[in-house]
């Protein structure tokens, strides 16, 4: 039998042996372009799991489930993370009530659970997680309505899971191509094998549990003594190279003449960097122009040390969460849910100081930071919804990794109705915000804001993360890459063969209207270039050429 104890520990074991394959399951990813890695995602997702289930006690099997499904579902990150966050949704509904749990009724569960998923996910594809956990949950059922034990039954759902693994990268002929089984596959078998392994007392749980962040960070948190400390500032953070050759000589001599304690990793894809400083703000800045910053931990150690000779708690970036609480309780913190003022409003997801000012000035009530590399939680986008003062809430989540994020806040609001109109790119998110009408019914919205975001084609320029082999395209870490509405274009060592075959492309649509977004990698100069080159090939387009401030991408093009 499971009952709670048992519950908790194998969750808090299952997210150990995530956090100790991140980097495994993220080099399971094939497309070359930066984006939010599935092992980071379904770590993070998982993270909130444990943190909630070591706060509390349990006196039930469904308690614990609850307690774990309610924290993967707000936490839940990427795709991968929300597909998690849905298997154990559907097995705590199962669970409901219930003190202590058998075979039976837990291969019942994660039944349901891969039914909770199949059913949430639009269009359900085959050679993924789902698949994984579909099978799996198909031999457990079969095993313990045989009659097998608790432990016969755990191992028939592995057996089959394993198997089912192994031939994801026969179902996926990108998976096929690159020779790598499903990455979200391969997280949901580490989870379900260290569950095991806790219920049959050959894993235990770490008591002192290191957070995501700390799994790729670089040296050790010092509280020295005041008056040993030269710079206030501990800075550690991890930054994605842009080539896998970037020459970090130059940021190591910039970091060592402003701060001290300096300790410089790296490998072909990131590099890890400790330093003291007194100024953390610029140090961020700088190492942004050797790639993009992916994690970022900041103290004052002299409030630290102050607090530590105090004999007080010293407050580190763990108590965050707490912090921002205590934030929100104060009397001019914003309400945790407005109150309606108007029958519409409107979140967006975006990343860039200029693509925020460009969707507030459209309209927008909230942004929140998020894209490729930093997928946010659905607690992240529920937040917005319940911080916009309107009766009826349209979330455009602008990334096809963060729509399924967006469309679980739907439930969990309780006072707004919320609408996610599945804008996979930003500039659909601009053209679907151009059409919302808000003297309009909610119907009309809907479609034109729908037809709008479908006539959009977008271009993105980016580099590549990794060396790869992909759709007949011989890839190499750092070469300029060009997508076409989700497509590899081509991988280019110049610019000006890349923007020679985008424009190619372009032509195709005989676009009325072409808008180039600009990243904050790169100078006006250069944008205004390469749109002249654009609008010199296709003349009858309307041109237009923004600053958009946004990461990852240099370029973000709509051709309407």
């Amino acid at each position: 039998m499971i009952n709670a104890a048992a519950f908790k520990e194998g969750i808090l074991c299952a997210f150990a042996a995530l956090q100790a394959n991140i980097q495994a399951v993220n080099d399971l990813n094939v497309f070359p372009v930066p984006d939010g890695d599935t092992g980071t995602n379904m770590g993070l997702t998982m993270e909130r799991a444990a943190l909630e289930l070591r706060k509390n006690e349990f006196s039930s099997v469904s308690a614990a489930a609850d307690c774990v499904a309610s924290a993967l579902l707000r936490a839940a990150r990427g795709n991968s993370g929300v597909i998690l966050s849905l298997l154990f949704r559907g097995i705590s509904r199962k669970l409901k009530g219930l003190v202590e749990t058998d075979a039976r009724t837990f291969a019942a569960a994660m039944r349901e659970g891969v039914d909770a998923a199949y059913k949430a996910v639009m269009k359900p594809a085959e050679g993924t997680i789902l698949t994984v956990a579909r099978l799996a949950s198909e031999a457990a059922v079969e095993a313990a309505g045989g009659g097998a034990s608790l432990e016969q039954t755990f191992e028939a759902a592995i057996r089959a899971g394993d198997e089912a693994l192994a031939d994801t990268i026969n179902l996926n002929p990108v998976l096929k191509k690159a020779g790598v089984v499903d990455a979200g596959g391969m997280g949901y078998m580490i989870i379900l094998k260290a569950i095991f392994a806790s219920l049959k007392g050959e894993a235990f749980a770490p008591q002192d549990q290191m957070r995501i962040e700390e799994v790729v960070e670089t040296g050790e948190n010092h509280y020295d003594a005041r008056e040993n400390i030269t710079f206030a500032f501990d800075t550690v953070y991890v930054v994605r190279k842009k080539s896998a050759d970037v020459d970090l000589a130059p940021l190591r001599a910039y970091l060592g003449g402003i701060g001290d304690s300096l300790v410089i990793s790296d490998d072909d894809e990131i590099f890890k960097v400790h330093v003291h400083t007194d100024n953390p703000g610029e140090v961020l800045i700088e190492s942004q122009k050797y790639g993009t910053l992916e994690i970022a931990k900041i103290e004052n150690m002299v409030i630290q040390a102050d607090q530590n000779a105090a004999g007080q708690k010293v407050i580190s970036t763990d108590d965050l969460d707490a912090i921002e609480q205590e934030l929100e309780r104060m009397e001019d913190a914003e309400p945790a849910c407005a109150a309606p003022e108007k029958q519409f409003g409107a979140v967006v997801v975006a990343a860039g100081e200029g693509m925020r000012k460009l969707f507030c000035e459209l309209g927008a009530d909230r942004v929140v930071t998020g894209g490729q590399t930093m997928n946010p939680s659905t607690d992240d986008i529920l937040r917005e919804i319940n911080r916009t003062p309107a009766e009826t809430v349209f979330v455009l989540p602008n990334n096809k990794n963060i729509i399924l994020a967006a469309e679980q806040s739907v439930e969990l609001v309780k006072d707004k109705r919320v609408i996610v109109i599945p804008t996979k790119t930003v500039p659909q998110g601009i053209s679907a915000l151009l059409n919302f009408n808000i003297d309009e019914n909610e119907e009309p919205i809907v479609e034109a804001m729908k037809e709008a975001a479908a006539h959009v084609h977008t271009a993105m320029v980016t580099y590549a993360a990794r060396d790869s082999d992909f759709d007949g395209h011989d890839i190499h870490a750092g070469e300029y890459l060009a997508l076409l509405d989700g497509a590899l274009l081509g991988s280019y060592k110049s610019e000006k063969a890349l923007f020679a075959d985008l424009i190619r492309a372009f032509g195709q649509f005989d676009p009325e209207f072409i808008t180039v977004y600009y990243g904050e990698d790169v100078q006006e100069d250069a944008a205004n270039e390469a749109a002249s080159a654009i609008a010199e090939a296709i003349p009858n387009a309307e041109m237009s050429v923004v600053d958009g401030g946004q990461p990852v991408y240099y370029y973000m093009i709509s051709v309407e």
